[in-house]
């Protein structure tokens, strides 16, 4: 049974008078049908994978609103609507108890996200679209960056759409961007934090860019002047490893950091940078894989009488103040400070 309701052109009039309004109409996973003057190519869009993610949804809502018809045909695919609508509205990444949809695009897909990653992954293959843009937020404030697994002219295209900042990174994690690159040039785009009108205004200006564009694939040498940084390593948190976040350390928990802390995102980090506080070794407290799977983690942080600090001059990106999502996820990325991979 299809979880995936179908709408093809829809008419401004019909979507509502907010995003808000837009969201509870679609009520469940939705994929939007938009023609475009040319209709033998298409290219897709994909949005709201996580519920707490709103710019990309506001960004397609904001086309539609305008009335404009997209250069090609346009697949719109929007997620997680149901996490979206949990009250408070676009404050759920997921619904309790479920997994991160952006972990579930590759087997087993025995679970009710993995059927819908599946059922995403069958439009995909259906319409075969020249590009795949994924939009995301960040859960701090920071700024916009592109992640694509490898580097071309193509995907250097795409990104340049939204922002000057890429990680080339492939990190097999199960994410959408993981799978469909085999089939079609795909991007994630993180337009910045999800609470930021600056993120919402990006979306939209780069999804009209991606919408209009008779061409969005460079085919030529073309110096888009992209800052670049390679094959970032996850900080996670061990198992039963308890966080917080203050501006002194907290005898309740493992690990304090500081308030802070998403100051620091795409910044340069020196060694003697206070990161926070912890109690316990680094690898008793933390675990990291570089990119042949061996142990990053003092590659990454060391401890000393109590305080937590980067290894190495680091940049730091995907920094956290959500306790929620750095225990589910990561706490942030790394790279060496001039963006190269961290080696050993």
């Amino acid at each position: 049974m299809s979880r995936i309701q179908f709408i093809r052109n829809p008419a401004a009039s019909s979507i509502g008078n907010n995003a808000q309004e837009f969201l509870r109409l679609l009520g469940g996973p939705a994929c939007l049908f938009l023609e475009g003057e040319d209709d033998t190519r298409t290219r897709a869009l994909v949005t709201l994978l996580h519920g707490n993610e709103p710019s990309g949804l506001m960004a397609l809502f904001r086309w539609l609103k305008s009335g404009q018809r997209p250069a090609v045909n346009v697949v719109c695919i929007v997620a997680s609507v149901v996490a979206a609508l949990e009250p408070p509205v676009f404050s759920h990444r997921m619904l309790p108890r479920a997994r991160d949809l952006n972990r579930c695009f590759r087997a087993p897909f025995d679970d009710a996200q993995g059927a819908l990653a599946e059922e995403i992954l069958e439009i995909l293959r259906v319409h075969h679209p020249e590009a795949v843009i994924d939009i995301h937020n960040t859960s701090g404030s920071g700024p916009s960056f592109g992640v694509c697994t490898h580097m071309d002219r193509e995907h250097d295209a795409l990104v340049s759409l939204f922002t000057q900042r890429l990680i080339v990174s492939n990190l097999g994690l199960g994410a959408l961007m993981d799978i469909s690159e085999h089939s079609y040039p795909t991007v994630t785009v993180e337009v910045g934090g999800r609470l930021d009108e600056e993120a919402h205004e990006l979306a939209y200006e780069g999804l009209c860019r991606y919408f209009k564009s008779p061409a969005v694939l460079s085919q030529g040498k073309t110096d888009w002047g992209l800052e670049l940084l390679y094959d970032p390593i996850r900080l996670e948190l061990c198992e039963h490893v308890t966080l917080t976040y203050s501006d002194a350390p907290s005898e309740s928990y493992d690990i304090t950091l500081r308030t802070d802390i998403e100051h620091h995102n795409f910044g340069s980090v020196s060694a003697d940078t206070l990161l926070g506080w912890a109690r316990g070794s680094e690898r008793s407290l933390f675990t990291a894989l570089d990119a042949s799977g061996r142990c990053a983690v003092t590659r990454l942080v060391r401890i000393v009488d109590g305080e937590l600090y980067p290894a190495r001059p680091l940049k730091l990106f995907m920094i956290t103040n959500n306790a929620a999502i750095a225990e589910s996820d990561c706490l942030f990325y790394a790279v060496a400070d001039d963006g190269s991979a961290i080696c050993a």
